[in-house]
């Protein structure tokens, strides 16, 4: 890639942090350092105060990336940090300042280093992943609005957050760039060694629900679809439900305990190197939002190659075009079961149109969209 900068400062989720944000810096970093930039993350001292985090720990377990200058120095909630953070950043005499934002309750810290930050010259880029929230609580708005005021440009990886971003910024420059392939959780292993390892049988097929449950994400739908009378003509489909739960739990658990060994619970956050097991283990992978702006799991399913099942909200049927790469259905349970009764019945090949789709999300085309601003 010609013309890229020498110097790119990323500022957001990373090691020890885990997730699909803290993935996907990671990851972003990594691209531009194979372009030739010199690149620096900055990621937090603390990220959410405890009380705010539904989860068992905000922390990997796992090894730090390698070849990545990874830098705690923000804290989320101290605004006198803020300040000293966004100094620090003025000094760096960086070409590029990336500020990954994601929820309305880090608009305040990152639109104050931001601001801080403009003395240094460098173009300030919002790389929003959200900027309205699914889940939507008091003061977002203003927030994230807080945020915008702050940057240069922006760049989204949906139209839904393009035209929020436009309708908080409306003479801002900001370019839309599909989210890349999660392709850093290895390469594919053989069904076989996939049942293997999970402790799966092989005559069955499965679908997958993957990643943290929360209620916007449609497991109740799914669970409510899967019990669907014309789904018991079908018994050797099953279904994995794999990743930790960020809503109460119950409701989800009483729906899958009535479907008896049909679906498989785990309810832990899965790490990196167990993640390419449930993807290549699975025939289906099932993303039944009820609302959405894109998702990383469907990039997941892109590097292995899987077909999808998404709902008609956000940016999803831009990305799984339907009846070439699976299938997109309206947000409502009776459209999805639909779609589940037709895969288990027709057994669907949608791998040529997976593998056609799958090359239009590079992080070479990201690292280039923002450039362009």
């Amino acid at each position: 890639m010609e013309g890229s900068p020498q110097k790119v400062v990323i500022v957001g989720p990373a090691y020890p942090y885990r997730g699909g944000i803290a993935a996907f810096s990671e990851r972003l970093a990594a691209e531009f350092a194979a372009c030739g930039s010199k690149v620096q993350l900055i990621t937090f001292t603390l990220q959410y105060p405890s009380f705010l985090f539904p989860g068992k720990t905000q922390y990997s377990d796992g090894p730090a990336p390698q070849g990545l200058d990874i830098s705690r120095m923000l804290n989320s909630c101290n605004p006198f940090n803020w300040i000293s953070t966004g100094r620090k950043l003025s000094k760096m005499k960086a070409d590029i300042i990336i500020f990954a934002f994601w929820m309305p309750f880090m608009g305040p810290a990152l639109g104050t280093v931001a601001r801080m930050a403009r003395k240094s010259g460098a173009r300030r880029i919002g790389l929003v992943h959200n900027l309205i929230p699914h889940e939507h609580k008091p003061g977002d708005k203003i927030f994230s609005k807080y945020f915008c005021n702050s940057v240069d440009g922006f760049v989204t990886m949906s139209d839904s957050v393009l035209q929020d971003i436009r309708s908080f910024a409306p003479d801002k420059p900001s370019a839309m760039c599909p989210h890349p392939l999660y392709d850093h959780y290895g390469t594919p292993v053989s069904r076989e060694e996939a049942l293997e390892t999970l402790g799966l049988e092989k005559d069955s097929r499965y679908l997958l629900f993957f990643g943290l449950i929360r209620d916007y994400k449609g497991l109740d739908w799914l669970l409510e679809a899967f019990a669907d009378p014309r789904m018991k003509q079908f018994p050797d489909l099953k279904l994995i439900v794999a990743g930790e739960f960020y809503s109460n739990p119950e409701k989800y658990l009483e729906a899958a305990r009535a479907l008896g060994d049909r679906v498989i619970i785990r309810p832990d956050f899965i790490p990196d190197d167990m993640v390419r097991y449930y993807f290549c283990a699975a025939d289906l992978i099932v993303q039944p939002y009820k609302t959405a702006t894109q998702s990383g799991i469907t990039q997941i399913a892109y590097h292995f190659e899987k077909p999808m099942l998404v709902t008609r909200v956000g940016g999803l049927p831009e990305i799984v075009p339907d009846g070439v790469a699976g299938y997109v259905t309206e947000p409502k349970v009776e459209s999805i079961a639909d779609a589940l009764v037709r895969f288990a019945a027709e057994k669907p090949d949608f791998s040529q149109g997976v593998a056609s789709q799958k090359q239009k999300y590079s992080w070479k085309k990201m690292a280039e969209a923002i450039e362009s601003l």
